[in-house]
């Protein structure tokens, strides 16, 4: 399973790249606000430190502004993944996007009828958020169960890549590999915590500390 970082924090970023846990990575407007730069000089930025894609959020509401204004941002860097909604405009820029030669990540999926359609629309990704689900009391790992299962009924006809997102925990993230999710997209905090372990921590100072008491060196 593949890791995309969820934000547009660079130095996030560089120290996840360092660990190993960035595949790619998922922006959007409130992430970009963050930084209080400009979005295209942000976006810039994240291309040329991630080889893998990095989505981009489209701001329009309609068909031919979306189109605009996804193809203005594929411009920005071949790995650029435009990013549109799932409503019928999203689906139709969606289609005329990937026609393109533009890889398009469906965003705000929240039931398996609409990742069907997105998978009908050719996109490349389709994200379901999870996490959201869950604050409104359904089981929002439920939703890609279900997207994975009717995606594999279909091996030879749908390419879409589940992107597990809106991701809030370690939990969230095990489960989404436990069920064979192609991507999960985590915020930083929530890879950085998949290394920690009360056990290893536990573990490291009594071998440390027995190093310590025999004197024990290496250099």
């Amino acid at each position: 399973m593949k890791f995309f970082v969820d934000t547009a924090d660079l130095g996030a970023i560089e120290e996840l790249l360092e660990l190993g846990l960035v595949d790619g990575v998922t922006t959007n407007p409130s992430l970009v606000a963050k930084t209080g730069q400009d979005l295209f000089t942000v976006l810039r930025d994240i291309c040329r430190l991630v080889e893998g894609p990095v989505s981009a959020e489209v701001l329009a509401t309609d068909f031919a502004d979306m189109l605009r204004e996804g193809r203005r941002l594929a411009e920005i860097a071949p790995n650029i993944a435009v990013k549109v909604p799932l409503t019928p405009d999203g689906l139709k820029a969606c289609r005329r996007l990937v026609a393109e030669g533009t890889a398009v990540n469906v965003t705000l999926c929240f039931s398996p009828a609409q990742a069907l359609l997105a998978a009908k629309a050719g996109a490349t990704f389709v994200s379901p958020f999870v996490g959201r689900l869950d604050d409104v009391g359904h089981e929002g790992m439920e939703l890609i169960r279900d997207i994975l299962t009717i995606f594999r009924n279909y091996p030879n006809a749908i390419r879409t890549q589940v992107l597990v997102a809106s991701v809030r925990s370690v939990p969230h993230l095990v489960e989404a590999a436990r069920l064979g999710a192609d991507i999960v997209t985590a915020p930083p905090q929530v890879l950085r915590a998949l290394v920690a372990h009360p056990l290893t921590e536990r573990g490291l100072a009594r071998f440390l500390e027995d190093a310590r008491q025999s004197g024990i060196r290496i250099l």
